[in-house]
């Protein structure tokens, strides 16, 4: 299921016969996203503008394979994507979420494949902590040729080598997590600006990561 929040204006699942072909350069970037914070949108923004993409895809996970959730429900996490979004050209697709379980980038891939219209393959962001073990990640090869993978700084701020095809984005490293948000928000510590205000104003009015809340 898509969920065209922003402006973007392009076709997102594939036409009919009959109906005029319109491709798009698509960009990948699932996660968590609990919450989203202002990294994440730069990163969107940074990969559009360098790699001149059409789309920028956000799917929020399920159940990630690599992490846990926690302090939110699936619909809490998808509520705060749609405030976050809603005044720029990012689309929502919500396959994980709906497909339930675990969440595989693979079967993502595979998904917006079968769904979107794209101009060549899709790029799949990945930041360079998870880069490291990309090898032990389920149908890694299928994966690794299916997509292009585009690696973001968020760890290291040099290359690391790899054996697997892929691209660097020269994105800025901004010193944010969601896991730091949620430990600020417990904490009594400052955190609005690192959060769309909307955002904010979510996580307030829903009580969200306040201390006790289990994880």
């Amino acid at each position: 299921m898509t969920i065209s929040v922003g402006n973007f204006s392009g076709s997102l699942k594939k036409r009919s016969y009959f109906e005029a072909p319109l491709t798009v350069r698509t960009v990948i970037i699932g996660g968590t996203f609990n919450p989203v914070h202002i990294g994440h949108l730069m990163l969107a923004e940074e990969a559009r503008v360098q790699e001149r993409f059409d789309r920028v895809v956000f799917v929020p996970s399920n159940k990630p394979a690599h992490k846990n959730v926690d302090g939110t429900t699936v619909g809490q996490r998808l509520d705060m994507l749609k405030l976050a979004v809603q005044d720029s050209e990012v689309v929502l697709e919500t396959c994980e979420m709906a497909r339930e379980g675990i969440s595989y980038s693979i079967d993502t891939v595979r998904y917006i494949l079968e769904h979107y219209e794209l101009s060549g393959r899709p790029a799949l962001v990945l930041g360079d902590d998870l880069f490291e073990s990309f090898a032990s990640w389920k149908d890694a090869e299928e994966l690794s040729r299916l997509s292009d993978l585009l690696v973001a700084h968020r760890k290291y701020p040099g290359n690391l080598n790899s054996g697997w095809p892929h691209r660097y984005l020269s994105n800025k490293l901004i010193d944010v997590s969601s896991t730091e948000i949620r430990s600020r928000i417990r904490s009594g510590m400052a955190w609005k600006a690192l959060v769309p205000p909307a955002v904010a104003s979510y996580i307030e009015t829903h009580h969200l990561y306040r201390e006790g809340q289990n994880d």
